[in-house]
Parts: structure tokens; C-alpha cells; sequence
């Protein structure tokens, strides 16, 4: 298997992020993280990113956990910023990247994990629990901030159609230019730390397999443990939660959301950005500082 590292020096400069990487090994795959704030606290921020951007997209919400004593992890998923990424697309799978999640969460040994999960970061990070239920020892998963995002059950809409197709048509996507088309107030800096990880279009299989691994029928790869997610978060969870919806997104907006917060037991109204997109991470510091007076761990 041919796996490419983007070179180290590309990330020299990165506007809003003087976080430390570190690494876990997974067989022959090197994945990267970051982790802030103190290793012994009660509360985990486990910061899920998703296409086609990597941990930078938490920035402005990093700095708020950590000075509400949390510890954030945020991991890259394979394919995606710092990580390792095989150039062959087909190597990437709906359960191989729940898998190296679940073996991430484990090597770290992540226990009461506040979810904060967007895109893909929510298609996986929220089945993520069903691996843990009736495990001995103390709850992995406790809370839930959870921002556009949906579970993969086998349908999807027209918008997502419609972004699959221009994922298809343009394989050597350009992320920066997506990134501020989509986010407008980002700086040209800001913009190009989304094309850092991909120096050239081999660099990007990770990018091309991503919208097609929604499962889009009942029978795909991940629509099954999608569905017994959805069970889980309506009838099982036991945590608490806070949804925060960028109202200017275009595939997973207000709609597919509030379809989303219906499912989760006990999650209360949403928070809604008004001038937010899909990659609402981009405002995130206000919704960060809600969820943590939600959830009573703000100081």
C-alpha cells in the first residue's frame, strides 16, 4: 500500500494554531492529534473534523474548553491533515474509519468524552457510543455538542446529491477556495491552512472517497450501525446534549438538523447561527461558551 505524509514544513505557519501535533501509531498509519489543557481532567473534548478539513477547523473553540479546564483532544482522520493518507481510494471504507476512531479513543484511553462532532465527524462520532454500551468501567461518552452533521441511515438529500456530483467532477478539489467560499470572513492565510495538507492531487484520495461513502441506500456500508446509532441516541443516551445549526448551510441546514435534534433523548432547542455555514466551527467560540454554560462546566 502506498501511504503519503505531507512534509512537516508545510504546516510552519498556521495562523491561529500554535498547538503541538502528536502522533498515534495504527499498524503502519501514523495519525495525528492534538491535545491541550490538563491530562487529568474530568471532562474530554473529543473534536471530530470532517470533509474536507482537518483538526484546524477547532481553533476558536479549543482555546474556550481549555480555559474551562477541559482537556481537547482532536484527531485527523485518516487521509486528512497531519495524518497518514494511502493514495489509493478505495482503501478508505465507511468502517475504516469508525474502526480507527474506536482503536484512537481506546489507545488514548478517552474516558468521559464530551462529543463534539460536525460533517464526518458526526456521521462516525455518532456511533461511536454503540461500541462502548455495556462496557464495564466508567461512561466513554457523557456528552454531546454535535454541530451540522447527520447519520448515515441510507437516505440523502438533493443538496447532498448535488455536492457528491461536484466532489466527482472536481478531483483534485480545491479545499481553500471551497473553505472561503463557504466561510467568507476567513483570511487568505486562514484559507490556504485547508490546502497545507495537500500539496498536490494524490495527496487527496481521502478527500475523493469521503461524499461517496454516505451511505445512500438502506444496504450500503454504514447504514446499519447508522441506524441502530439513531436508535441509541432516541431511546438509550443517557448524557446530556447542546445542537448548535448553522443556518446558512446549504446541504446540512436548518432542515436536516432539526430532523437530527428530534432524534437525541432530552436535547433541548438548538442554538441557531445565523450567519453561519456549513462549517460553523468557523464562528465556534459563542457556541463553544453555550454548550459549557449548558453543561454547567463554564467558569
Amino acid at each position: 500500500m502506498e501511504v503519503l505524509r505531507t512534509p512537516d514544513e508545510r504546516f510552519a505557519a498556521l495562523p491561529g494554531f500554535t498547538w503541538a501535533p502528536k502522533y498515534v501509531q495504527q499498524g503502519d498509519l501514523r495519525m495525528h492529534y492534538l491535545d491541550e489543557g490538563p491530562q487529568d481532567a474530568a471532562v474530554i473534548a473529543l473534536c471530530l473534523h470532517g470533509e474536507p478539513t482537518w483538526a484546524y477547523l477547532y481553533r476558536k473553540m479549543i482555546p474556550v474548553f481549555t480555559a474551562a479546564g477541559l482537556r481537547v483532544v482532536a484527531p485527523d482522520f485518516f487521509g486528512f491533515g497531519r495524518s497518514d493518507k494511502p493514495v489509493d481510494d478505495g482503501w478508505y471504507t465507511f468502517e475504516r474509519h469508525r474502526e480507527s476512531m474506536r482503536a484512537f479513543v481506546d489507545a488514548l484511553d478517552l474516558r468521559d468524552i464530551l462529543l463534539v462532532c460536525q460533517d464526518w465527524g458526526g456521521l462516525i462520532g455518532l456511533t461511536l457510543p454503540l461500541a462502548y454500551e455495556g462496557a464495564a468501567g466508567p461512561q466513554r461518552f457523557t456528552r454531546l455538542l454535535v454541530m451540522n452533521t447527520a447519520l448515515g441511515t441510507g437516505t440523502v438529500t438533493e443538496g447532498f446529491k448535488a455536492w457528491r456530483a461536484y466532489c466527482n467532477a472536481n478531483p483534485d478539489l480545491a479545499v481553500g477556495k471551497l473553505m472561503k467560499r463557504g466561510t467568507p470572513q476567513l483570511s487568505d492565510a486562514e484559507a490556504a491552512a485547508y490546502d497545507l495538507p495537500f500539496p498536490d492531487v494524490r495527496y487527496k484520495a481521502g478527500v475523493r472517497a469521503f461524499p461517496n461513502l454516505v451511505p445512500d441506500r438502506e444496504d450500503a456500508p454504514g447504514a446499519a450501525i447508522s441506524r441502530e446509532a439513531a436508535q441509541f441516541w432516541r431511546e438509550r443516551w443517557q448524557g446530556e446534549s447542546f445542537i448548535a445549526i448553522g443556518m446558512q448551510d446549504p446541504v446540512l441546514g436548518p432542515a436536516a438538523m432539526r430532523s437530527l435534534h428530534n432524534l437525541i433523548r432530552g436535547c433541548p432547542p438548538p442554538m441557531e447561527v445565523a450567519k453561519g455555514g456549513h462549517f460553523v466551527q468557523e464562528w465556534g467560540a459563542p457556541i463553544a461558551e453555550a454548550a459549557l454554560r449548558h453543561f454547567g462546566l463554564a467558569r
